[in-house]
């Protein structure tokens, strides 16, 4: 990390500040303005003076907005490697999350009440708050549903299997009923076993180049396509994470226009990175204009070929599909943006690309590719953030506001700063992403939760 750098927890005190004349995005209100940001005390005011001894930041270069929160951060907690609750929410801190939320595969799952309390028991003393999503079935083995009542009682946000989806039709219909009255969603990782098979990366020219067995765009649609009509059935909300294919998000689109509770949500990695990437290509999706699937060869490394950490699931996309998500995000099709933050240790990674354990870690460059989006002129800032933030926030019942009297929960970010994530530089407990090492736009300042500065890096 920065010299200067420096995190806190929730359990700090909380802060007062002045930021001057910063650009003020509220997506709530529609609003963007340029002012002074004044939190006295963890508040936001727009009357009241910091006291003399305050914090004081030259804003004229920075951009504010409402916290950012993700839907699907894995902490590897309880038994995992590569992260921890400490490292996982630092990461997050550091890339202007307030809130994330853990993903119940673990070791064990978090498929008990008990258990789900003990993770949560640590969060007051983070830098970041952590939500938990619970398991949608015991152990995680699509056989029987968990106590869906006691997990939503012990705080429970939704329920997935993620790593999978849950594989019978009937369980995803109880499960769905059951969740209807708790308003509480069915996370699906959607993902047919049955097409996906031993899959490594997605089907297509740039996969049989490579010699890659292919994970085809039919494997995610017939899930989405059945528990869209589960969901319409039942009346229950069913949010599919991670898409990653244009049939799916068309699939989403029609459910919506006919009044079905469904949402989702994409990762960084799918609107930006294509399957080009595990070819040796390292241009974004909207850089690579006129290149189709199958060419031109020289712009693919072959020393950055086979690269474990180019490895996810579901498989980067195509650039056509790239470019059909980012098409959806901006016409609010994809309701959110979420990192499916994903650390690994190296001896899971620095192997062959079959071997390779899939994965990308996310929390700390997401606003920083979300920012490439907005400069290519495919994407508006502000939806950016509603992506980001707001919307998020809402999936799991939390309100983001940049309104006077409210508690301080935001992110100030230089837009125009460049980094570069590397050993030094990240917070996270893990190094996996193809992205280390590139230097990025975006670089965050200040992080406050619930009034409290839980990362600040001021020059």
């Amino acid at each position: 990390m920065p010299a200067a750098a420096t995190f806190g927890r929730l359990s700090d005190p909380r802060a007062s500040l002045i930021v001057s004349d910063v650009r003020i995005i509220d997506p709530v209100r529609g609003t963007d303005r340029r002012g002074d940001l004044v939190v006295v005390d963890g508040r936001l005011s727009r009357e009241e003076r910091p006291p003399d001894a305050a914090l004081r930041i030259d804003g004229r270069s920075l951009v504010a907005a409402p916290g950012l929160c993700d839907l699907h951060t894995h902490l590897r907690e309880p038994g995992g490697r590569g992260e921890a609750l400490g490292s996982g929410t630092r990461a997050a801190a550091h890339g202007g999350f307030t809130t994330v939320c853990a993903m119940p595969n673990t070791d064990p799952a978090l498929d008990e009440a008990l258990r789900l309390r003990g993770l949560l028991a640590h969060s007051g003393d983070l830098a970041a708050r952590v939500r938990a999503i619970a398991a949608a079935s015991v152990g995680r083995r699509g056989e029987r549903l968990t106590d869906y009542r006691a997990l939503a009682a012990a705080g429970a946000v939704g329920f997935s299997d993620d790593g999978s989806a849950l594989a019978s039709a009937s369980l995803v219909r109880a499960a769905l009923a059951y969740l209807a009255p708790l308003g509480l969603p069915l996370i699906e990782h959607a993902e047919d076993p049955s097409l996906a098979g031993a899959s490594q990366m997605r089907a297509g020219p740039v996969a049989t180049r490579l010699g890659l067995a292919g994970w085809p765009p039919s494997a995610e649609l017939t899930i989405v396509e059945r528990d869209i009509a589960l969901a319409s059935e039942t009346g229950g909300w069913v949010h599919f994470t991670h898409l990653s294919t244009a049939s799916a998000v068309a699939a989403v689109r029609r459910a919506k226009q006919l009044g079905t509770r469904v949402t989702c949500d994409v990762t960084p990695h799918h609107l930006a990175l294509t399957d080009r990437w595990v070819a040796g290509d390292r241009r974004f999706a909207w850089e690579a204009e006129g290149v189709t699937a199958d060419g031109p060869p020289e712009s693919l490394d072959p020393q950055l070929a086979y690269d474990g950490s180019c490895r996810v699931n579901p498989p980067l996309p195509s650039r056509d599909d790239a470019l059909a998500l980012i098409e959806a995000l901006a016409d609010g099709t994809i309701d959110a943006i979420a990192t499916d933050h994903a650390p690994h240790p190296p001896e899971r990674t620095l192997v062959e690309f079959e071997a390779a354990a899939p994965g990308i870690i996310g929390l700390e460059t997401a606003l920083s590719v979300g920012l490439a989006l907005v400069e290519s002129g495919r994407l508006s800032l502000g939806r950016l953030l509603e992506a980001l933030s707001v919307t998020p926030a809402a999936t799991i019942g939390e309100h983001r506001s940049m309104q006077p009297g409210d508690l301080a929960d935001l992110v100030v970010f230089d837009p125009t700063a460049h980094w570069r994530p590397t050993d030094a530089t990240l917070a996270s407990g893990s190094r996996n992403t193809p992205l280390l090492g590139r230097e990025l736009r975006g670089l965050v300042r200040l992080t406050l939760a619930e009034g409290r500065i839980t990362y600040a890096d001021l020059p």
